[in-house]
């Protein structure tokens, strides 16, 4: 391929994203879109590099998505960073990963665009069997934007959704055992109450990278109603078109109910 034609190739995408991004505007905007982030250490093995360089290629990703959801509209955004069950991966990668979700929090507590934007950033899962530096680095960036309601941004974060049910669960007995609660009580709004996304609405859309077709343990309670959306590319290479490209597929699944 000559310079010529890569420089065409890229003008011919941007017009695309742009007619695109128009046509998506003219459609409902999913009130909360999920992300599972999966393809980074698949992308390192194409490339050669190390697993924790493709991860770091994704946290670039992330913030690209971070702004394009701000443009189109979207208003929660929540993306399955580390599941409890990466804990058995090798111990280089895990403390590697741990090293980096420590300095992307404590970057996004002092990031302008997250205070210009009052993005408001919450970390859901089991926090406490987290290392020290991480658990630190989450209440920085929590507590620096707990006051803002622009934006929200959820990061799943040695999550598991069955966990997340069974702590709900031994909550709600609890409450049960103690006269705060009656059995009677219990339905589905009060058991949304227990779990970590307590306070936001049920996602439209689950989007997941990479080609696989699971949900992969995540949001099984909240996304009982939700479209699934499945893209055959890592994250790392996530675009602002496949983004797009996900929501007009919402959009017409939604017409045709």
């Amino acid at each position: 391929m000559t310079p010529h034609s890569g420089v065409l190739s890229k003008t011919i995408l941007s017009v695309y994203e742009k007619k695109l991004l128009k046509e998506v505007k003219r459609g409902p905007i999913p009130t909360h879109i999920a992300i599972i982030m999966d393809g980074n250490r698949r992308f390192a093995e194409l490339r050669d590099i190390l697993p924790i360089e493709g991860h770091r290629h994704g946290a670039v990703t992330l913030e690209n998505v971070l702004d394009w959801s701000g443009e189109i509209g979207i208003n929660v955004l929540t993306v399955f960073a580390f599941s409890t069950e990466n804990m058995n991966r090798p111990s280089e990668e895990v403390d590697g990963l741990m090293d980096l979700f420590a300095e992307n929090l404590r970057r996004m507590g002092d990031d302008e665009r997250i205070h210009r934007n009052r993005i408001h950033v919450k970390v859901l899962g089991k926090n406490d069997k987290l290392p020290k530096e991480v658990q630190e680095a989450i209440r920085y960036a929590e507590g620096r934007t707990q006051g803002y309601d622009g934006f929200f941004f959820n990061i799943a974060l040695n999550y598991g959704s069955r966990e997340e049910i069974m702590h709900a669960i031994r909550h709600i007995c609890e409450d049960v055992r103690i006269g705060k609660i009656g059995v009677n009580d219990i339905d589905a709004e009060l058991v949304d109450s227990y779990l970590y996304t307590n306070g936001f609405p049920e996602p439209e859309l689950v989007i997941r990278t990479s080609g696989e077709k699971r949900i992969s343990n995540f949001l099984l309670w909240q996304a009982a109603h939700t479209h699934l959306y499945f893209v055959d590319v890592y994250w790392p290479n996530f675009r602002k078109i496949d983004l797009l490209r996900a929501i007009r597929s919402y959009q017409r699944r939604e017409t045709m109910q």
